[in-house]
């Protein structure tokens, strides 16, 4: 069979064969990842209605100051700026997670950083380097932000069983049921991540003799093969349930109360 050579010609940007509307995409994970870094920026930075009742927001979550039953320390340390909120001390680990997190690392390369735009569109730039030198290299830290992250689960789901008590009498507001779905979606999504799975079962090479481990494995593939679905969900999640607590502690929305 005959062959043909085939010069590869690197395309100018945004030039594509394609069909169809490719910006699309990279066009919405713009807007959605940039809308939650700039709200969670600035609840951060806030310092106040992160509390309302039991309900403790997560991104102060463990609080660790603050005039709070929830808090740890009931005065700010004097080595602690002023500026400096509550959440400011705890955000770097969750968001580091979600930063480095393999999913997400795709998705803003493309929207934020054009590289490339989208498969099989031109980028602009001529060398790819990779994650093989730094900074990118850094992104490979991932896999020690899993550590922490489930360490915020535990927390996250003591905040729910906080939530289910109203001046001591057992109860259920709709806030509770904001962060009950904002732990599931984020366990979700945390032990779906392609870390935990070489964690439970990527270091052997057969599972069959090990049922437990295997079974293990499986539920955390099924949990990966929607990792997608659920890094949004729980991004919009976490996002949802500070602006209830917030809308809550200012007046603004009620929590009506089911049990």
């Amino acid at each position: 069979m005959a062959q043909i050579d085939v010069p590869l010609v690197r395309a100018g940007f945004g030039q594509t064969s394609r069909a169809g509307n490719w910006w699309v995409t990279p066009l919405a994970v713009f807007l959605g990842f940039s809308t939650f870094i700039v709200y969670s920026t600035w609840a951060a930075l806030q310092g106040n209605h992160y509390e309302f009742g039991p309900y403790l927001s997560p991104f102060y979550s463990p609080l660790i100051f603050g005039d709070s039953p929830h808090a740890l320390l009931s005065a700010r340390p004097s080595w602690i700026p002023v500026w400096v909120s509550a959440a400011m001390l705890i955000l770097w680990a969750p968001g580091g997670f979600r930063f480095t997190c393999y999913y997400y690392r795709g998705a803003y390369y493309k929207a934020f950083w054009a590289d490339p735009p989208s498969c099989t569109v031109g980028e602009p730039r001529k060398k790819y380097l990779g994650e093989r030198s730094f900074p990118l290299i850094v992104q490979n830290i991932h896999r020690y932000f899993l550590y922490l992250a489930v360490l915020f689960i535990v927390l996250l789901a003591h905040d729910v069983w906080k939530a289910l008590w109203f001046s001591g009498q057992f109860g259920i507001g709709v806030g509770t049921l904001v962060l009950a779905a904002n732990v599931t979606l984020l366990s979700c999504y945390t032990f779906g991540c392609h870390s935990m799975r070489h964690l439970i079962g990527g270091v052997r090479d057969r599972l069959t003799g090990t049922p437990v481990r295997k079974r293990a494995y499986d539920c955390v593939s099924c949990l990966n093969r929607r990792h997608m679905l659920f890094a949004w969900c729980s991004l919009f999640s976490v996002g949802f349930s500070d602006l209830y607590i917030r809308m809550c502690s200012m007046g603004v929305w009620s929590d009506w109360r089911i049990f």
